[in-house]
């Protein structure tokens, strides 16, 4: 059989995802601000990760007038099994793209500006520029907004050139338990991220809050989920987000379980426990669901 034949059987042959329990059942609503900012985004020509990432949390935020920019297009260099954003070949770099993510955010009338991007593995710096640049274009567009920075696992110059534009927090999300890294990311690691992680933490006077999460739901034990959150304490992360892993697609790794309220309450008095500044944990927490509310911590 072709090997196209054969991998649209073998995705045929997956089992369904389980139905959604309860606690993971939303209405899907819209309103005049959800309008606005749809509006507001396809005029400036940006991209979200609220869409392409099929964020279960969209219609709240975008009900709220809130969004996560997601810069350098919206083409991935990297496939990893749990991410909707399409992979392939991304266009260059769109220069005017900062001035177009602040000018959105000051019509927005944001106070917490959060942004991510695609990784891109085929530029010299992954990026980092267009990210130091946006920071700087929304600090001066609007004096006194925070802003919160998602990034890929940048080597450490060019992770400190995005530092050095002053983000207040810098985020770097561990994703899964260490056992899963090599089935569930592409080209990352669990190693990496934490030394991205702690270059992130020792950078400066530690003015700069660092900011990692997890996705449960991907086969981990409840003993990896503990120990990834001693790594990440020790790493040097303060502020963390865990939430429930829902496949894409029936081609996306697999949702092998639906963690409960309760289990997630555990997870957050656990994290408590270790010393974590802020913790958000619960099914439809994300990495930047609610973040300006986490940023005040």
């Amino acid at each position: 059989m072709p090997n196209d034949l054969q991998d649209s059987a073998a995705v045929a042959a997956r089992p369904k995802p389980e139905r959604l329990p309860p606690w993971l059942r939303r209405p899907i609503q819209t309103d005049e601000a959800y309008a606005e900012v749809q509006g507001l985004l396809r005029k400036n020509g940006l991209h979200t990760v609220c869409e392409d990432a099929k964020c279960p949390n969209r219609h709240e935020c975008w009900n709220h007038g809130t969004a996560t920019f997601m810069i350098l297009g919206n083409i991935c260099t990297r496939d990893c099994r749990f991410c909707n954003v399409a992979s392939g070949q991304p266009d260059g770099v769109d220069l005017d793209e900062p001035e177009r993510v602040a000018d959105a955010s000051e019509k927005m009338k944001l106070r917490h500006v959060v942004v991510t991007s695609v990784t891109r593995d085929d530029l010299p710096d992954g990026g980092a520029d267009i990210f130091a640049r946006t920071i700087a274009a929304v600090k001066q567009r609007i004096p006194g907004a925070t802003t919160e920075v998602l990034t890929p696992d940048f080597e450490k110059e060019h992770l400190y050139h995005v530092l050095d534009a002053g983000p207040d927090v810098f985020n770097h999300n561990i994703e899964t338990v260490e056992r899963l890294q090599a089935p569930i990311r592409k080209t990352a690691t669990y190693a990496v991220t934490l030394e991205v992680l702690r270059n992130a933490a020792k950078y400066g006077d530690g003015s700069i809050k660092v900011k990692s999460g997890i996705m449960l739901g991907l086969g981990e034990t409840n003993e990896e989920v503990f120990q990834t959150l001693e790594d990440l304490f020790a790493s040097g992360v303060r502020l963390l987000t865990i939430g429930q892993y829902l496949a894409p697609t029936r081609s996306h790794a697999h949702t092998k379980r639906f963690v409960t309220p309760k289990e997630f309450a555990e997870f957050e008095e656990a994290a408590y426990a270790l010393g974590f500044e802020a913790v958000a944990s619960g099914p439809l927490v994300r990495s930047s669901y609610r973040a300006d509310n986490m940023v005040a911590v």
